[in-house]
């Protein structure tokens, strides 16, 4: 099995239960990214879990920050609950970046600052092996979010990869109409240094397999757009625009430059094309008919069982009772996990999905120049 987690490597003991899915310049980088936020009492309650004095010091290392989905709601979901079960806990130490180095020296920091407990979502889960066998040394548990890092994990919180790749395939297939049976596609993959990347891939393979033609495929490097953009200008030069029937990009970041890449080629909208992530830009381009779907993961349900895991393992506590199952890496067998269900979202459920959840309100969705658009979703 290669890097990571596959569906093969997952033991399921029971289904996924939804109600629990509710590193001179490097140094100063490491020295920035490290945010502490202010304690939040010292003796604490029982409220919500949490035990009378007790002062668990969690870390949390995020592969984005700002903007990204990690920054605007992975953070302050794991900040809510951390607070909801430990109240007499510190504030969670937040650390993001998108760059592997200063990530594995952002976790060998927290090591240094005495955190109990470390939830990762790894840049690059190869890279970062070290460190976490460093604080599994220095005895602090790891817990994996979102990404399966390498070394000795104690938990993994995750949606399960080969759903969202099924998703993604289904959707582009629809999306096709007839030229789903013969058509013509590119794929525009992740990052080969993250495992949810070939997950995904595989997934939407097994959807794809026998009915399309690929084109063209890419692994994007750092999942960063603007090798997208490189990547698709390029197909779109070796096949010709319109012979490109569809495009099953990764996540919507990645969706977004393929958009943008065929916008400079002169197609306007582009070919039916797939997202991840459910990003406020992914929603508008669905609406006015840039994107024909996005997978949604609901956040919270994912942010809850990685604090509850962290809780209990900060406290010497076993997370047999949260997880769903178990996963295996290339170091480390039977991984307490919690693999969590995702959604398939289109023009036709966005109200019923991002909208309902509270994700974004129908003001965000529907800027002025989409008013039209979104009257004809049904959206106002």
């Amino acid at each position: 099995m290669g890097l990571g987690v596959g569906l093969s490597a997952v033991k399921r003991r029971f289904p996924t239960r939804t109600s629990r899915v509710s590193r001179v310049f490097v140094a100063a980088v490491v020295a920035a990214g490290l945010v502490l936020a202010g304690g939040c009492g010292g003796d604490g309650g029982d409220s919500g879990g949490g035990s009378e004095g007790d002062s668990l010091k969690v870390g949390v290392l995020l592969p984005g920050g700002g903007a990204s989905r990690f920054g605007q709601f992975d953070r302050p979901l794991i900040e809510k609950k951390l607070k909801e079960l430990c109240p007499g806990c510190p504030a969670a130490t937040v650390a993001a970046t998108p760059e592997p180095m200063v990530q594995r020296q952002q976790l060998d920091a927290m090591i240094t600052k005495g955190m109990d407990v470390l939830i990762v979502a790894a840049v690059d889960p190869k890279a970062l092996r070290s460190s976490v066998e460093a604080a599994d040394r220095a005895g602090i548990p790891v817990v994996a979010y979102d990404r399966l890092a390498l070394g000795p994990i104690s938990g993994y919180v995750t949606f399960d990869g080969e759903i969202i790749g099924r998703l993604q395939a289904e959707g582009l297939l629809k999306g096709m109409g007839e030229k789903a049976d013969g058509g013509q596609i590119v794929m525009m993959n992740g990052a080969t240094t993250d495992p949810n990347a070939g997950w995904f891939k595989r997934g939407a393979l097994a959807v794809l397999k026998d009915k399309v033609k690929i084109g063209k495929s890419y692994d994007t490097v750092g999942w960063r757009p603007e090798n997208a953009y490189v990547n698709m200008t390029g197909a779109i030069s070796a096949l010709g625009a319109t012979n490109i029937d569809g495009v099953l990009a990764a996540n919507d970041s990645l969706a977004g430059a393929v958009v943008s890449a065929f916008g400079a080629s002169g197609v306007k909208p582009p070919p039916p094309l797939t997202g991840q992530d459910a990003d406020l830009a992914a929603a508008q381009r669905i609406v006015g008919g840039d994107q024909y779907m996005t997978v949604y993961k609901p956040y919270k349900p994912a942010a809850d069982a990685a604090v509850e895991m962290a809780v209990a393992l900060g406290r010497g506590e076993k997370v047999d009772s949260i997880a769903t199952g178990t996963v295996d890496s290339d170091t480390t067998k039977d991984i307490p996990a919690v693999l969590l269900p995702s959604v398939s979202v289109t023009a036709g459920n966005i109200k019923d999905t991002l909208v309902k959840d509270g994700m974004y309100t129908i003001d965000q969705i529907c800027t002025p120049k989409l008013r039209s658009a979104c009257a004809e979703a049904g959206l106002i």
